[in-house]
């Protein structure tokens, strides 16, 4: 009878630890409740670094629009001859701008 007794408290016990480990990890786990800040200002991050890639990706696009070689802009043809043969002319002054 003792026996019956002692292995009901064992799994009691066990139980007992099991749900401990899960409420545990439920608070301080990788996704728990003490991770939600972190990975919700990791998503803010993220927000920002794609929205900083889309509005690169669409000065790309327009920037090929523009070169399209059916119908290309004039001044960007022209602006891309003198800045990649460094062509000028000898009136022309050049005033340069950093880049952010």
């Amino acid at each position: 009878m003792r026996k019956a007794g002692s292995e009901s408290r064992l799994k009691r016990v066990v139980a007992l630890g099991a749900l401990l480990l899960l409420a545990g990890f439920a608070v301080a786990g990788p996704t728990g409740l003490l991770a939600w800040s972190e990975n919700a200002a990791a998503l803010d991050q993220r927000e920002a670094e794609i929205a900083k890639l889309s509005a690169k990706r669409d000065a790309l696009r327009n920037r090929v629009m523009l070169l399209d070689p059916e119908a290309a802009d004039p001044d960007l043809a022209s602006e891309l001859v003198r800045d990649q043969l460094g062509v000028m002319r000898e009136d022309e002054v050049v005033i340069t701008l950093e880049d952010e």
